[in-house]
């Protein structure tokens, strides 16, 4: 008797654990009063409510790309990416993929590589010095790979000071 005491003890501390980080989280970013109502509820009630997720809005959600730097992709099976980049917001990109423009937020690397998400859409883009990757992270699986813009196309040069090999045969 005095072990299911304590198994209901400890259930009911881990509860209103997982309770409280929910409302400090909730506190700890700017929540409509809804979102809080909801959490409030969820402290009466026995089951709470999931989260519902945001339905992408593809007329709200496209940026503005005036004024922007625009560069063109040219990827592997034929597919084009177009990359609109403002010189005073270097943390978002605009990323026009099958005819609809997304905005991407820039992700901190330790590798040195652009990397740019959205996450509602699911969409990451990765740029390094030689190429760029579209993937799609809620269906993990490559959108378009081998992207290289018109500066990466370019033959690399070799310097005229370098001497060329040549073939000798010895006899």
């Amino acid at each position: 008797m005095s072990l299911s005491k304590l198994l209901l003890a400890c259930s009911f501390t881990l509860a209103s654990m997982t309770l409280a980080a929910g409302a400090h989280a909730d506190n700890a970013t700017p929540a409509n009063a809804s979102a809080k109502k909801s959490v409030k509820k969820a402290g009466k009630s026995k089951a709470a409510k999931p989260a519902e997720t945001k339905t992408p809005d593809e007329d709200a959600d496209e940026p503005a790309v005036t004024d922007s730097a625009v560069t063109e992709f040219d990827c592997e099976l034929g597919n084009k990416i177009t990359i609109y980049e403002n010189a005073g917001d270097e943390a978002h990109i605009a990323l026009r993929w099958k005819k609809r423009l997304h905005r991407l937020t820039r992700v901190g690397t330790t590798t040195g590589a652009h990397r740019f998400e959205n996450k509602l859409y699911g969409l990451i883009w990765i740029g390094i010095p030689s190429k760029g990757m579209l993937l799609d992270s809620k269906q993990n699986r490559q959108l378009a790979n081998e992207c290289r813009n018109a500066e990466q196309l370019k033959p690399v040069a070799t310097n005229a000071s370098e001497p060329t090999s040549t073939k000798t045969t010895i006899q």
